[in-house]
């Protein structure tokens, strides 16, 4: 349970076993975005936040903000000796409780899957999955200690897929089972397991996708270019439409805090009414569902064309 010098209406009691140990959060992938709205408002609220960073500007750029309670910490989720050395870093001050976990790190890999390099593919689940789960075995030992909590940001793409984001839909996916099956392996010690489902947010992951399918676009085969060219490009232009309606990521940071102090934490934390929107078309039978997926994506119009000139050919 999370203690916070600054408790809101509804919000766990404050219950401190030590005086001499102040509650900390670890948030990783603070450098912008989700991250880094999530570590500034937790420090608002009196909590030390442990702030994961991969380079020494971004630590800077926080500690401007909040420099009282912000503690910027060095680390590459997908490396195993940084994440041991983050762990013996908190571990070793001992005038901090860890009584939470916040695995925010991610990329978005987009593209068809038929041209993706799996050294790509791999990427996207070093990133996405496998590092959350090695952040969780590698401090669990506190946050059992604490009976802290863990909350996995994934993504309404853990619900839903969608053409050329198939790689990142399947991290997410992969994080949402993993997280189920946390949340009841961990019930019997007390630390409790939250996802929190944003949609569309406007943070860099996105702007750094959109370049990496550009530059897939760029290396294409007269051939490939035939075949995804029109549908990359329509899709180039649904992110752009996207983002003109995306979230802040302070409306996730918001939810990241609910699901931190909540007396009794949901399992899962949906952000914005669009995302609500599409987890109800997600229950939608495939026959439903995906022409209306393409349609809303401006590729159902682009496929027929293409099957028109096909067979035109023919």
């Amino acid at each position: 349970m999370i203690a916070s010098s600054n408790r809101a209406r509804g919000d766990a009691p404050l219950e401190i076993p030590s005086l001499r140990r102040r509650s900390a959060v670890l948030v990783t992938g603070a450098s912008s975005g989700i991250g880094f709205a999530t570590a500034l408002r937790l420090a608002r609220r009196g909590t030390i936040v442990f702030a994961g960073i991969r380079r020494q500007i971004d630590g800077e750029a926080l500690l401007r903000e909040n420099s009282d309670r912000i503690k910027p910490l060095l680390l590459d989720v997908t490396d195993e000796t940084s994440v041991q050395r983050a762990r013996t870093r908190i571990e070793g001050l001992r005038e901090f409780r860890l009584d939470a976990l916040v695995n925010n790190a991610g990329i978005a890999v987009a593209g068809p899957l038929e041209l993706l390099p799996q050294d790509e593919l791999r990427r996207q689940f070093e990133v996405n999955f496998f590092a959350p789960l090695a952040l969780t075995q590698a401090f669990l030992p506190l946050l059992r200690e604490s009976g802290g909590r863990i909350v996995n940001v994934s993504s309404i793409a853990g619900k839903i897929s969608i053409p050329f984001l198939g790689a990142y839909s399947a991290s997410k996916f992969a994080l949402e089972a993993a997280s189920d099956a946390l949340r009841m392996e961990l019930r019997p010690f007390g630390v409790a397991v939250s996802v929190v489902e944003p949609g569309d947010v406007r943070t860099p992951i996105w702007q750094r996708s959109s370049e990496r399918g550009l530059r897939l676009l760029e290396g294409l085969t007269p051939d490939e270019h035939a075949r995804y060219g029109e549908a990359i490009a329509a899709m180039a232009g649904a992110a752009e439409r996207a983002e003109r309606t995306a979230i802040p990521p302070e409306r996730v940071a918001a939810a990241v805090e609910r699901a931190l102090f909540a007396r009794r934490p949901r399992a899962r934390y949906l952000v914005g009414a669009a995302t609500r929107l599409r987890l109800g078309v997600a229950r939608l039978p495939e026959p439903i569902r995906d022409p209306l997926l393409l349609a809303a994506l401006g590729l159902r119009r682009r496929a027929k064309e293409r099957a028109g000139r096909e067979r035109e050919r023919v």
